[in-house]
């Protein structure tokens, strides 16, 4: 049964963190908002933002301005997806069915993660806007090939291998309080995992992309890349589009932020593949600055997650519609008409303000 949204809906987005922290049980949030280590990634992935500033342009005539982009083949209302996250029914009873719904009344895509309900066969019966299918290496190569094909058989647009967790992290928050992911994830998925699924990820190589690469007719799609070099060898070994992401800071402690990073990408790409982001995209400026350095697209999954914990489908639906606007307003602020009229021309670099929390509209935390 979906939640129901809780009086009015969000008028903006910081009041989408402020109601997660507060009706949320204190793990789930913890471990929501936490990451590895110290979380020095995740401060990152948020000041870097600060570092950019935007150059308008005046009396371009910005009365009609259009979001329409297309991605993987798929026409999009907007540049903002869906994320995969794991285990998306520990936030809302719907799970993936949920997050699919809700991108297709938004007329954009999302990403369905191989470690959340329901799994891609079991997708084909519903009605859907276009979906990615992502891949964490749980299993030997027969394993794979199955989840491909079921994937195909659902009407996927593609599969998103997600390389940047080779072995399941470690999150302070989590141990502290005794949450463990893999325990929930079985738990949804109803079956039991293999005993060392690090085992599988950990042995996964450049060799192993290659045979999946030749698997399967879809798009495919390499998340986790953060320099030019892994950019590059994905599309020499047949990827349609490079993921750059940095787990959202939950991997590996002390990655640079993804907007940081983007620029040596897009170069590298070079047009050859399409170009995704995410990692600490919260607001409509975040989204203009990474279209504006080269991205195709930008997905979300924090924010999302904490939107349908919240207010269940409909929150998370009216999520994506407060980053549309903010998105459009911003485009008229500097004078874009389109996402096409978006480049580097566009930002600048300033100076960064001496203290930006991570993030900025953090609720406080109770004692």
């Amino acid at each position: 049964m979906e939640a129901e949204a809780p009086g009015p809906l969000f008028r903006t987005i910081p009041e989408i963190v402020e109601k997660a922290r507060a009706s949320m049980p204190v793990e789930l949030w913890a471990n929501s908002y936490g990451g590895a280590e110290s979380e020095t990634t995740i401060r990152r992935n948020r000041t870097a933002f600060e570092s950019l500033a935007f150059v308008p342009r005046l009396l371009t005539g910005v009365k009609d301005r259009t979001l329409n982009t297309v991605l993987l083949g798929q026409p999009l209302s907007m540049p903002v997806g869906l994320a995969p996250v794991g285990g998306v029914a520990r936030f809302h009873a719907g799970g993936g069915l949920a997050w699919a719904r809700a991108a297709r009344k938004a007329d954009t895509i999302a990403f369905i993660s191989n470690g959340s309900l329901p799994k891609p066969e079991e997708m084909q019966a519903i009605e859907h806007g276009p979906l990615v299918a992502q891949l964490y290496v749980d299993g030997d190569i027969d394993w794979q090939k199955e989840y491909v094909r079921n994937a195909e058989r659902a009407g996927y647009a593609g599969i998103c291998l997600t390389a940047d967790a080779p072995t399941l992290p470690r999150n302070d928050r989590d141990l502290m309080n005794n949450f463990s992911v893999r325990e929930m994830r079985a738990n949804e998925r109803g079956i039991i995992l293999p005993t060392k699924p690090d085992a599988f990820r950990a042995a996964f190589n450049w060799d192993d992309f290659s045979r999946l690469r030749d698997t399967t007719s879809l798009k495919l799609l390499l998340k986790g890349v953060m320099c030019a070099a892994d950019a590059d060898e994905a599309i020499r070994r047949g990827a349609d589009a490079v993921y750059v992401s940095n787990h959202g800071g939950r991997a590996t402690d002390h990655l640079p932020s993804t907007i940081e990073v983007l620029p040596e990408i897009v170069k590298r790409v070079a047009g050859r593949a399409e170009v995704i982001v995410d990692s600490g995209y919260m607001r409509g400026s975040d989204v203009v600055k990474a279209l504006a350095l080269g991205a195709n697209a930008i997905m979300i999954g924090r924010l999302a997650a904490w939107a349908i914990a919240t207010a269940g489908e409909e929150g998370l639906g009216y999520a994506l519609e407060l980053l549309r606007l903010e998105v459009s307003n911003v485009m008229a602020g500097i004078g874009a008409r389109s996402v096409a009229e978006l480049g580097p021309d566009c930002l600048r670099q300033t100076i960064v303000p001496a203290s930006t929390p991570w993030p900025t509209f953090e609720p406080a935390r109770p004692d």
